[in-house]
């Protein structure tokens, strides 16, 4: 199938490794131009250096998504550079934790605070900067990485944060859809990262076990029997990201491998 995605210009934040890496290096490899953000200059430019191997245009570009001038200031110079935006796919946010989740009592304002802060507030302070530019051609794709702790009540800040993500994704599907943009939310799962090697390991070292069957533990939680990859995430926001998906808006699409015991309609 072709995507349809040669020539089209895409901002990716948290771009510089994980899922976010992953789906900027998609989207090069189909043949568009990419602009990868983060606060990081170093491993930014690194990553950035890494997706032009694929023979378009690989900008890196250090912004911090839980302020809006810095926001503003990059999507300006992103669309001046690559001549326009087409795709925004947020994927900015602080990893979930694999560790205890806090009780009530111990449990802080900001605790919750920082996490709306960063991965809700920074989505939409992006999908504002970004969505002049896509009204103006009639055209665009918007893609929010969530999480499925959106679906468990395990973690009271992850459920939230990524509950908030999800609510935003359809208000902004259903002003911004008859304008020619969709607008979707992708929960991932857990997912083998760069992250993934010490979360085993303190995962065995918790459950006293080797990390082999702490490996296992953690491929019991989805429906295929393995965790899925940062690169099997990116090939469902690639499809999102282009013009084939236009029956999908507002929605939110599981990527984690499937979730034992439950169904979802």
């Amino acid at each position: 199938m072709d995507l349809q995605l040669t020539g089209k210009r895409a901002v990716v934040t948290g771009g510089s490794r994980g899922i976010g890496f992953a789906i900027a290096d998609a989207l090069a490899a189909e043949g568009v131009d990419v602009a990868l953000i983060a606060r990081h200059p170093d491993t930014l430019q690194a990553a950035a250096t890494d997706v032009a191997r694929h023979g378009g245009r690989a900008l890196a570009l250090v912004a911090d998504t839980a302020d809006d001038e810095s926001v503003r200031g990059m999507v300006r110079t992103a669309a001046e550079q690559m001549g326009g935006i087409d795709i925004l796919v947020n994927a900015a946010a602080r990893p979930a934790s694999a560790g205890p989740t806090p009780s009530l009592a111990g449990l802080t304002d900001d605790d919750v605070r920082i996490e709306l802060e960063t991965k809700l507030l920074g989505y939409l302070r992006c999908a504002r900067a970004v969505a002049p530019y896509m009204i103006e051609q009639g055209w665009g794709r918007i893609i929010n990485v969530s999480g499925l702790n959106a679906r468990k009540s395990a973690s009271l800040v992850g459920a939230v944060r990524n509950v908030a993500v999800a609510a935003m994704t359809g208000a902004l599907a259903a002003e911004l859809g008859p304008k020619g943009i969709n607008v979707t939310v992708v929960h991932p799962g857990l997912t083998v990262t760069e992250r993934t090697p010490a979360m085993i390991a303190e995962l065995a070292r918790a459950r006293d076990v080797t990390e082999e069957e702490a490996e296992a533990l953690l491929a019991a939680t989805t429906t295929v029997g393995r965790l899925i990859t940062a690169e099997e995430v990116a090939d469902v926001v690639t499809f999102l990201a282009s013009p084939r998906s236009v029956a999908v808006n507002g929605d939110a699409i599981a990527a984690g491998g499937g979730t034992p015991g439950v169904i979802h309609y």
